[in-house]
């Protein structure tokens, strides 16, 4: 019971305040590991495709280990002074691994200057919360790419985690944090994460192979209670799920492309490099500024309704 409540409450933390910048924030300390970890891996290991493979290794299995055994060791300790400091650590820690607000206030900033017509701002703080290439693109490709990163991280970085966390509380909601930083900072495709990012890349599609697919389906529901269309988000859903590289990304994508009636994905530059990717849904009609706004709506009730489901479960299980 404890769990929930601390996860509750870390959610409704998160939906209040965000991540306010004076605040030190764990997975800055992990983004630390992860660059040392990699600069001490890459001198130790020989320059070689099984070497940085090997070193990659290392760096993934490391990474989640320290970041659920620092949590844990840091709860355990509050432990020790006052039960109740335990609590307010965890609730805490909680509140800092989920990252709804965050994401709604980034996407909302690059929407305010879509809204004004500043390109140059649209795409400078779009190249803040994306992977891709931002320096090419109009007013319309900003707001799919806004749309799609919405999408994709209701999964990454609100449902998958709040799953963790009503699993094991905050330290297996950091070990998941761990993986999926790791997959953001050295899982791409390039010459220089080829090989040593590909044990973390994979990692993190095992991670969230089940929270991706559950994100989709809550989506659906979500869809249903937010004003969208929910038959057309399963039909896109069914349709669609696999129209990416990723084996996860695609699974949320969908279901939010089909409750607005629009469609994302389509090519993309990456480092410079042209990548064909399959669309996401139909374009019934043109994307717009709104959507942004209509898929951070979408995220919110997806999460809730994870939450009270999956918090409701885990009661029930306490109780029996």
């Amino acid at each position: 019971m404890e769990i929930v409540i601390v996860v509750i409450a870390g959610f409704l933390l998160d939906c209040l305040f965000g991540d306010p910048r004076w605040l030190p924030h764990p997975i800055r300390l992990i983004g630390f590991f992860i660059a040392k970890g990699q600069w001490a891996l890459r001198k130790l290991f020989p320059k070689t495709k099984s070497g940085e493979i090997a070193a990659g290794a290392v760096l993934a299995v490391c990474v989640p280990l320290l970041s659920f055994g620092i949590c844990l060791g840091l709860l355990e300790a509050a432990a020790q002074v006052h039960i109740y400091l335990r609590y307010a650590l965890e609730i805490l820690f909680c509140y800092q691994i989920f990252a709804a607000k965050s994401l709604k206030d980034e996407s909302m900033r690059v929407h305010r200057h879509i809204e004004a017509e500043d390109l140059a701002g649209a795409r400078k703080y779009l190249s803040w919360i994306v992977g891709r290439d931002t320096q090419n693109l109009d007013f319309q490709q900003i707001t799919k790419a806004v749309v799609e990163t919405i999408a994709e991280n209701t999964s990454d970085g609100v449902i998958a985690p709040m799953l963790f966390m009503l699993l094991g509380g905050a330290p297996l909601g950091m070990l998941y944090k761990g993986v999926n930083t790791l997959d953001s900072m050295v899982g791409y495709k390039n010459d220089k994460y080829l090989y040593f990012g590909r044990v973390s890349a994979i990692s993190d599609d095992i991670f969230n192979y089940i929270p991706a697919r559950l994100t989709a389906l809550f989506m659906v529901l979500a869809a249903f209670f937010t004003g969208f269309d929910p038959k057309n988000a399963w039909r896109i859903y069914k349709r669609d799920r696999h129209n990416h590289a990723s084996p996860n990304s695609a699974h949320p994508e969908s279901a939010c492309a089909g409750a607005l009636h629009i469609q994302l994905a389509g090519d993309a530059y990456y480092f410079g490099t042209l990548y064909k990717k399959k669309t996401i849904g139909d374009d019934d009609r043109q994307i717009e500024a709104a959507d942004i706004r209509y898929a951070a709506k979408l995220m919110y009730g997806a999460s809730v309704l994870t939450l009270f489901v999956f918090a409701g479960i885990r009661i029930c299980l306490e109780l029996l």
